[in-house]
């Protein structure tokens, strides 16, 4: 028998094929990958392979031209030119093997990002497609040993399935075993007081041996493969010690049953293994369920929709749907592109979208936004935007990229678990060697009180490594995160990153938008006075987005005659619109758009106004006025409740925003503000030392938002304030503010809590077990309810905010 040099495996010599320096393959497949590995300078990926073996290459399949075309039509993500996809790489088994890839990904000219999750090996990759091709990728892929296929939901939920049972699996026999075990051990202590034989001792012991095997090899080899990986990776983690102090017990327990020497500890190995194997499977099950909300988004993009072409609706591909297109939708039907209704009238669940939970009724011309459901009736819609700026497909985006970025704490908490373990280790090797030569303290736990020096110098030692819980340390942040992210995905608020929980949660200060935040910027006119032509004034408000102007535009809509041409339409930010009509300037916009081009204007009106000009002279102006938006009086109240500092920027009139202040008792306001105006008034705030919380909607926002610690946009806010935005508030109810910064400082307060928690334990359990008064099976039952106590104390965040 040989091993292959490439995957370690061993195989019969008459099959063996002979490199050109003696290497032994077992298959074609091995030894090219070999070459390919050597040719490109790889060979460092055998040491760090060690004794892992792989899977025969020989199995590995090129992807065809046809597969090629299905990826690229189905999971490929195209912006500006940059190609993105998710991959799950088959035949990972360690950090080796995540080690070959990216290198080996890097290696193609194009390739501009790779990102390989460990847990369960799916890989974002990121190229540029005039450089790199999707078959050049998977074809690179395929020659170091590997096979790609594409992440999709339904398949990874499969997976996720499957790992789930296995794990479940390995917890019954892990329960099994310990039950049957507590029964012996309950004979065995039984028998120090009746005087059991020692035969019937032995048997008892060879017993317990049978039954706590199969739980450290088989329940416990998760533990196994992370001291592995911690080994090879240098970073000492919590499987280390779980796996040293249970091999270590056991190993003595059967030198102690052949021996018959001393007391086998096999109970305690059972328990250990089983009690933590249960805290691995509970946060297994917590993250599972947080990531449910997602996929359950994600299983609503069907990959085809029904469009009209000619006089027929034919089935078409999402990713191939452009704006323009016409959509029919009937009853439970999902709305995955965002439109105008042209014809029919339908109810829909909006449930998802804004939390609404009475059906809507939408009809002709109005909006209809992906993401809803289709309850009854018939509708056709125009396309307005392509799938991959949906809103549908934006909150999937946003919530998959949610956790990029650690908290700072977690990052804190995160090096402080890595150098715990080692810490552990350390004493407990102190610990055996004081009370092996030196005789301990002189007491310990009544169970050692017959044990040699030897031996309980042992059993303290492993007491140590098995109580300390880096697990719990290392809990604290990210199940309170993942509890709180659901939480707020549950009341309609995505957090764009975990991250942004605790930045969050330590803002002092809110900076409002006035229209379309704290307003519900659909204004209205009350008044008008002009003697112009009315169709003109309509083309050239209906050019503008801001929101004035689209009410003006609607104002006039029943009142146009006819169509009217103008040119040059340009549309400048916070201030107005202008064009060219009659070969003269024709002007819309705000008091002081006017005076900038030279127009004088007796502004006496104390709401909104818009001023229509045409040769530098005033011949129109509109009074509208906004009405504030449900709960916003007691969103301001609860921050100030928190004593936050409210202010409120708005590029509105002074007379429109003193009304909109007064209304809701915020005394510090600036009104008539540009966008940079804002931003920098952020700043200035941000030099005395606060932390500022910028809340708007509009496309003069984004600036603000960029530099405040925290952005938060209103879900009817324009493309680019959703893009721009750090939180999005779906429901457009600002109740869900005031909720956000709850469930963040709840967040932040509960990973405080944990960590507090955690240190403490550690801290006076550590010591105990030191001493000598805590044996490893309470050991693993105090680590086992620490860790629970964290996950439990996380959980308390939904229980908190449910309902």
């Amino acid at each position: 028998m040989a091993k292959c040099s490439h995957c370690k495996l061993t195989f019969n010599e008459n099959s063996m094929i002979t490199g050109q320096n003696g290497q032994k393959f077992c298959c074609v497949g091995c030894q090219n990958v070999y070459e390919i590995l050597h040719s490109n300078g790889l060979d460092e990926f055998y040491a760090r392979l060690g004794k892992n073996s792989l899977n025969p290459a020989n199995n590995i399949k090129k992807t065809t031209d046809e597969a090629i075309k299905n990826l690229y039509k189905n999971y490929v993500k195209n912006e500006n030119g940059i190609c993105k996809i998710s991959l799950v790489i088959e035949g990972i088994h360690c950090s080796a093997c995540i080690w070959l890839n990216e290198k080996a990904l890097f290696s193609l000219n194009g390739i501009l990002e790779v990102s390989i999750n460990a847990t369960n090996n799916k890989a974002v990759i990121l190229w540029d497609d005039e450089l790199v091709k999707l078959d050049e990728i998977l074809n690179k892929i395929n020659q170091i040993g590997y096979n790609a296929y594409a992440y999709d939901t339904g398949r990874n939920e499969a997976i996720l399935e499957a790992k789930r049972r296995e794990f479940y699996i390995k917890l019954l026999v892990g329960v099994f075993c310990v039950m049957n075990i507590m029964w012996i051990a309950i004979a065995q202590y039984s028998g120090y007081f009746l005087g059991m034989d020692k035969s019937v001792r032995d048997i008892l012991n060879f017993a317990e041996f049978i039954l706590a095997t199969p739980v450290l090899f088989y329940t416990g080899g998760a533990f196994f493969r992370g001291y592995v990986v911690a080994f090879k990776s240098k970073t000492p983690n919590m499987d280390m010690l779980i796996a040293t102090g249970a091999s270590l017990a056991y190993i003595y327990s059967v030198w102690a049953m052949f021996s018959r020497q001393g007391e086998v500890y096999f109970d305690s190995v059972a328990m250990i293994i089983t009690f933590v194997f249960a805290g691995k499977f509970l946060e297994i099950l917590s993250k599972k369920r947080a990531n449910d909300t997602i996929d359950s988004l994600s299983s609503m993009v069907i990959s085809e929709v029904l469009v009209k072409q000619g006089e027929k609706f034919i089935q078409k591909d999402i990713n191939e749907i452009k704006i323009g297109d016409i959509i029919a939708l009937k009853a439970g039907d999902k709305v995955l592109i965002d439109g105008v209704i042209t014809s029919g009238e339908a109810s829909f669940d909006y449930s998802l979208i804004s939390g609404e939970s009475v059906p809507i009724t939408l009809g002709g011309d109005m909006a209809i936004k992906s993401g809803s459901i289709c309850l009854d009736g018939y509708v056709e819609y125009e396309a307005r935007a392509e799938f991959k700026n949906s809103l549908l497909n934006k909150i999937i985006t946003m919530l998959e990229n949610a956790n990029l970025k650690k908290p700072k704490i977690q990052t804190l908490a995160n090096k402080i678990s890595a150098k715990f373990s080692l810490t552990i280790i350390f004493i407990a090797i102190l610990t055996f060697i004081f009370w092996n030569f030196f005789g301990g303290f002189g007491f310990a736990t009544p169970f050692l009180q017959e044990a040699n020096s030897l031996e309980k110098a042992l059993i303290i030692a492993i007491s140590v490594i098995v109580i300390a819980c880096p697990c719990a340390l290392a809990l604290a942040t990210p199940v309170s995160t993942l509890v709180g992210l659901g939480v707020g995905l549950k009341n309609k608020i995505i957090f764009k990153k975990s991250s942004i929980i605790e930045s969050l949660a330590k803002c002092d200060v809110v900076v409002f938008d006035k229209t379309g935040t704290l307003t519900k910027g659909v204004l209205k006119v009350d008044d008008f006075s002009t003697n112009f032509d009315l169709n003109v004034i309509f083309a050239l408000a209906n050019a503008s987005k801001h929101p004035v102007s689209v009410a003006v535009a609607k104002f006039l809509s029943d009142k146009i005659t006819q169509n009217v041409k103008i040119s040059a339409v340009k549309e400048i930010a916070a201030k107005g619109v202008s064009a060219v009509y009659d070969d003269k300037i024709l002007l819309a916009g705000s008091a002081n758009f006017m005076r900038e081009n030279g127009i004088l204007i007796n502004q006496t009106t104390t709401n909104t106004a818009y001023f229509v000009a045409f040769d530098k002279k005033i011949v129109g102006t509109f009074s509208l006025s906004d009405e504030i938006r449900q709960n916003a009086k007691e969103c301001i109240n609860a921050f100030k409740a928190l004593k936050m500092g409210v202010y409120m920027l708005s590029g509105d009139n002074e007379n429109a925003v003193k009304i909109v202040a007064d209304k809701l008792g915020i005394k510090d306001y600036k009104a008539e503000v540009l966008p940079d105006f804002k931003a920098e008034f952020i700043k200035n705030l941000q030099k005395n030392g606060h932390k500022i919380l910028m809340v708007g909607d509009g496309i003069n926002d984004t600036l603000a938002m960029s530099y405040a610690e925290v952005g938060v946009c209103m879900g009817s806010g324009a493309d680019i304030s959703l893009e721009r935005s750090d939180v999005v508030l779906l429901s457009d109810d600002l109740s869900a503010l005031k909720l956000s910064l709850e469930i963040s400082r709840q967040t932040l307060k509960t990973i405080k809590q944990n960590l507090t928690f955690s240190l403490i334990y550690n801290a006076l359990t550590i010591p105990l077990a030191v001493f000598g008064l805590i044996i490893p099976l309470f050991a693993a039952i105090s680590m086992s309810f620490s860790s629970l106590i964290v996950i439990l104390n996380s959980l308390n965040i939904r229980r908190k905010f449910r309902g």
